[in-house]
């Protein structure tokens, strides 16, 4: 999914705050890289969708997903933790986007193997670099795995 490939990048927004997830499309859709968005609002949802389950079957596999941590039914750690532990699903790179800066967030996303954390900024503007920053490096800087 380098900078030359011809195929969009996918990606899981997780996230039960319809402002953010509505930020975070903007941003995501101003951004010159080529992507497919799909929003789930809760962790169980997400492991639905990657599952292809439920109202989600046949769903694409996303190329990065964004993880909120505080959901309801079931918590981004958790949602972190069961994609980390699932031979199908480990490859995909994990962005913990999250309101809290807590060490004990910090340091439980990466011990559950996140691929990055990232505190939401309160400025739209400065919101609006980090996803930018997110979807620059995911989009054109990094070589993904390639979807099964």
């Amino acid at each position: 999914m380098g900078v030359d490939s011809p195929n969009p990048v996918r990606i899981l927004v997780v996230d039960d705050d319809p402002g953010d997830v509505l930020m975070i499309e903007e941003a995501l859709r101003e951004s010159e890289v080529e992507k497919v968005i799909d929003v789930v609002s809760d962790g169980q949802e997400a492991m639905e969708f990657l599952r292809g389950e439920g109202r989600h079957a046949g769903a694409v596999r996303p190329d990065v997903i964004l993880l909120d941590l505080n959901m309801p039914r079931m918590d981004g750690r958790q949602v972190l933790g069961e994609v980390k532990q699932d031979e199908d699903l480990r490859t995909i790179p994990v962005v913990v986007l999250t309101t809290s800066n807590a060490d004990t967030d910090v340091i439980g996303s990466y011990t559950l193997q996140a691929n990055a954390y990232v505190t939401k900024p309160i400025d739209l503007d400065d919101f609006n670099d980090v996803v930018h920053r997110i979807d620059e490096f995911f989009g054109r800087v990094v070589v993904l795995p390639k979807r099964p």
